[in-house]
């Protein structure tokens, strides 16, 4: 294994997206389902037009020298070339941060998050996970987020950073605490947008009203009118890939299915542009299938974040999250309640806030 650290700059060739454009104008749309809304996927209407926005009105050139406008590397880790941006702050007491992006997502979550934090004084270090994007798809099976912590932990030692702060949401709750736990003498802090002291139904008994109404709204929102993925991407990713890589429309229509059902508000709370930058990266590098090992692992029910008590934790929103079971895993120095947001990928939403409130955690624990 070499440390050489080389500088990447991202150019799809004019072919890819010829081929992509040309594919969406020959898509072979199905007959239509009774009902207009989301009740049995993503409505006809809304489809064709998202479909023909990416065809005719999205520029990927704008977002490649959007991204190109972030210092991008790769280097190799456990065998794995790793893609990641390393974005310094002007500020010399800037306390790095590593982001831990989540499924099915890329370092396009955090595009709009970078410069708020460097201006907040943070380095910002935002690897991509194997198997998406730019970085080595898994060649064999047993990845977990240990082994993804473990990773990260060795990617910051090489930056030369001895103490620094770490950051993750959906998958990233667990890759976060785990960096922590791998290296509690390098990590100063491990902040969760949401995912710490999720109720179970052995917690019900002694519940609250209040807790309890939270663990309802998990339950609705987990519930069976929800398309689960955890489901798909552990059985069938390897079936379903075939779609995905084949046609950009299956592939469209996967992601905007789960990007509403992880909207508690509405689909438009994330820019529709960096909605599909994150959709054509994942298109271009054919990574929907090789993106879906985080859930290979798992046997019966999921089993939420646990967190750690290595170090200190805080979240940018504890609610539906409870508190008192937070703290029995985790010592939660920051509870966030009240931030602005309405998508579970928050940091696509409200970049500003999101900096805001990480300054405030990792200020009680530099």
């Amino acid at each position: 294994m070499s440390d050489e650290i080389r500088p990447f700059r991202i150019d799809i060739p004019q072919a890819d997206l010829d081929d992509l454009h040309d594919r969406l104008a020959r898509t072979r749309w199905g007959a239509s389902l009774p009902g207009d809304g989301w009740e049995r996927g993503v409505p006809v209407a809304f489809m064709r037009e998202l479909a023909e926005y990416w065809r005719t009105g999205f520029d990927w050139r704008a977002q490649e020298a959007r991204f190109n406008g972030f210092p991008q590397f790769v280097t190799e880790i456990d065998g794995y070339d790793v893609h990641f941006l390393h974005v310094r702050s002007d500020d010399p007491e800037a306390l790095p941060v590593l982001l831990a992006h989540g499924w099915p997502n890329s370092f396009v979550e955090f595009a709009r998050l970078v410069r708020p934090l460097t201006e907040r004084g943070f380095h910002v270090v935002v690897p991509t996970i194997p198997g998406v994007g730019f970085s080595a798809a898994p060649r064999e099976t047993g990845w977990d987020a240990a082994r993804l912590a473990r990773m990260w932990n060795e990617l910051m030692r090489r930056l030369g950073y001895e103490r620094y702060g770490v950051e993750g949401g959906d998958f990233g709750a667990y890759v976060a605490p785990a960096m922590a736990e791998d290296a509690p003498e390098n990590v100063t802090g491990v902040y969760v947008i949401s995912g710490l002291g999720f109720p179970t139904e052995k917690d019900v008994p002694d519940m609250l009203p209040d807790e309890k109404a939270q663990y309802d709204l998990m339950q609705r929102w987990m519930g069976s009118e929800v398309l689960d993925h955890h489901h798909v991407n552990r059985v069938a990713a390897r079936t379903f890939g075939y779609g995905w890589a084949d046609s950009p429309v299956a592939a469209l229509a996967w992601m905007t299915h789960k990007f509403q059902d992880f909207a508690t508000g509405s689909f438009d709370a994330v820019d529709r542009d960096l909605f599909l930058a994150n959709v054509s990266l994942y298109w271009f590098t054919r990574s929907f299938a090789t993106a879906s090992w985080p859930y290979h692992g798992e046997r019966g029910d999921m089993v939420w974040p646990q967190g750690q008590k290595a170090v200190p934790s805080g979240t940018y929103s504890g609610p539906p999250g409870i508190r008192r079971l937070a703290e029995r895993t985790n010592e939660i120095v920051h509870w966030g309640k009240g931030n602005p947001g309405s998508h579970h990928f928050v940091a696509m939403e409200e970049p500003d806030a999101v900096a805001a409130d990480m300054r405030l955690f990792f200020d009680k624990v530099r």
